[in-house]
């Protein structure tokens, strides 16, 4: 098999986890309107405020990284870059976070129901 051919497992893989249960489409819908209300709130609003503690929220504990990885580009003269890194850094956790929430249901369903 190819070496090229690996990677694409994997993200197929990560991608089937984060979207074959109920529960991670539906986790994956949350962290959607939450990013799609900051995106909202930033472009087209006239004060985003506190917009992105939303998106934040819905993808703890990995959404620390999304936001650490926009604050420099805050700091710079690239302002207009921030809110684009933040959502692209909340939606890789988003995913990141739907595929452990994937995972976890398919090793629940695994197992089996057990007697009572």
């Amino acid at each position: 098999m190819p070496p090229s051919s690996r990677p694409r497992r994997r993200l197929r893989r990560l991608l089937a986890l984060a979207t074959d249960t109920w529960l991670a489409r539906a986790y994956l819908a949350v962290v959607a309107a939450a990013l799609a209300f900051f995106l909202g709130a930033w472009y087209v609003g006239p004060d985003p405020g506190l917009a992105g503690f939303y998106p934040f929220l819905a993808t703890a504990p990995l959404g620390v990284l999304a936001l650490l990885a926009s604050l420099p580009a805050e700091q710079s003269s690239l302002t207009w870059l921030a809110p684009s890194i933040f959502a692209v850094g909340t939606a890789a956790a988003g995913l990141c976070n739907a595929a452990l929430l994937g995972r976890l249901a398919h090793g629940r369903g695994a197992r089996g129901a057990r007697p009572a």
